[in-house]
C-alpha cells in the first residue's frame, strides 16, 4: 500500500509540474513560487480547521525539521538555474541520481535519525538497473556547462533531504500539519527570494494577469505529495521511495506531452523502463524472501 502511495505521488508531482508550468507563464518564476505556496498553505488551513486540529504541534521539536519547505525552494532554484542550458532528459537523470546517492546514504547511515537499513543484494540489482536508466538518459546530457550538471545533481539531493526532515517532522506533528508548516516556511523563503531576485515579476504584477483557475491548484496539489511523502517515506526504504516515485513521474509526463502533442524522449521512456524493471525484481525477490521466511516459521511451528 505505502510503495503505491509512492508511485501515486510520482503521477501526482507529474501533473503538478504541468500546472505550475502554465501558472509560472502568466507570473513568472518567482512570483508563481509564492502563489504556489500560498494556494497550498490556505488549503491546509482550511483543512486543519475542519478537522478541528491545531496548526502548531504543543511539543517542542528540534529546529532543523522545519527547514523542509525552505531546501525545497532550492530545489525550484537548481532547475531553474539548470533549465535551458542542459537538456530536459539529462536534467531528469541526472535529479534522479542525487536523489538515489542520497537516499541510499540516508538508509545505510541513517542519517536525521532515519531507520538504519542494510544493503541488501537485491537493493544492489535495483541499483543496477536504475544506474542503466540514468546512464541512457544522460546521453542527452554531453557538453552541457559543468554548473548545470553540478546543480542538476543538487536538485535531487534537496528532493530527498527536504521530503526526509518533512517526514521526521511529521513524526510529531502528523502529516498534514508537517506539510502545514511545509507550506508555511517554504512561503516566507520564496517570498524572501521574490523580494531579493524578483523585482522586475514585482513591477509586471500591476498588469494583474488572468490564468485560468486551474492553474491554482498546483499548490494544492504539492500539499498532498508532501503528505504522502509523510506517509511513506518512515515506511518505505528512501531509495525505493525516490524509484518509485520517478517511475510514477516519468510515465505521467511521457502520458502528459502525448496528451498535449508535445515532443518526449525515447531515451527517458526506455530509462523509465529499465528503473521500473528493477524495482519489479526487487519486490518479487523481496515477496519471495517473505514467503521462503513464512514457510520456514510454520514448519518450525510443526
Amino acid at each position: 500500500m505505502y510503495r503505491f502511495a509512492c508511485f501515486v505521488s510520482g503521477v501526482t508531482i507529474a501533473v503538478m509540474v504541468a500546472i505550475n508550468g502554465n501558472l509560472t507563464g502568466y507570473y513568472g518564476v518567482y512570483t508563481a513560487t509564492v502563489i504556489i505556496h500560498l494556494a497550498g498553505l490556505l488549503f491546509l488551513f482550511l483543512a486543519l480547521k475542519a478537522r478541528r486540529q491545531r496548526l502548531f504541534p504543543a511539543c517542542k521539536i528540534p529546529a532543523w525539521m522545519y527547514l523542509g519547505g525552505v531546501i525545497g525552494i532550492l530545489t525550484t532554484l537548481f532547475n531553474n538555474f539548470a533549465f535551458g542550458k542542459i537538456s530536459m532528459t539529462g536534467l531528469v537523470a541526472l535529479s534522479l541520481f542525487g536523489e538515489t546517492v542520497t537516499a541510499l546514504t540516508i538508509d545505510v547511515t541513517g542519517l536525521f535519525g532515519m531507520q538504519k537499513r542494510r544493503m541488501k543484494p537485491r537493493v544492489l540489482v535495483g541499483l543496477v538497473f536504475s544506474l542503466a536508466g540514468i546512464l541512457l538518459m544522460l546521453r542527452q546530457a554531453r557538453g552541457a556547462a559543468l554548473y548545470a550538471v553540478l546543480v542538476s545533481i543538487g536538485a535531487g539531493v534537496t528532493v530527498v533531504l527536504s521530503r526526509t526532515v518533512n517526514a521526521r517532522l511529521s513524526g510529531y506533528t502528523g502529516e498534514m500539519r508537517s506539510s502545514f508548516i511545509n507550506h508555511l516556511t517554504g512561503l516566507g523563503a520564496s517570498g524572501l527570494v521574490l523580494a531579493l531576485a524578483g523585482r522586475s515579476e514585482l513591477a509586471a504584477l500591476s498588469a494583474l494577469p488572468q490564468a485560468p483557475w486551474w492553474a491554482y491548484l498546483g499548490g494544492v496539489m504539492g500539499a498532498l505529495v508532501v503528505m504522502l511523502c509523510n506517509a511513506t517515506v518512515p515506511r518505505v526504504p528512501a531509495f525505493e521511495v525516490t524509484l518509485l516515485t520517478f517511475v510514477g513521474q516519468v510515465f505521467t509526463g511521457i502520458g502528459i506531452d502525448v496528451l498535449a502533442r508535445r515532443s518526449w524522449s525515447s531515451d527517458t521512456f526506455i530509462g523509465g523502463l529499465l528503473i521500473a524493471a528493477g524495482i519489479a525484481v526487487n519486490l518479487l525477490w523481496e515477496r519471495a524472501a517473505a514467503a521462503k521466511s513464512e514457510k520456514a516459521k510454520t514448519r518450525t511451528g510443526d
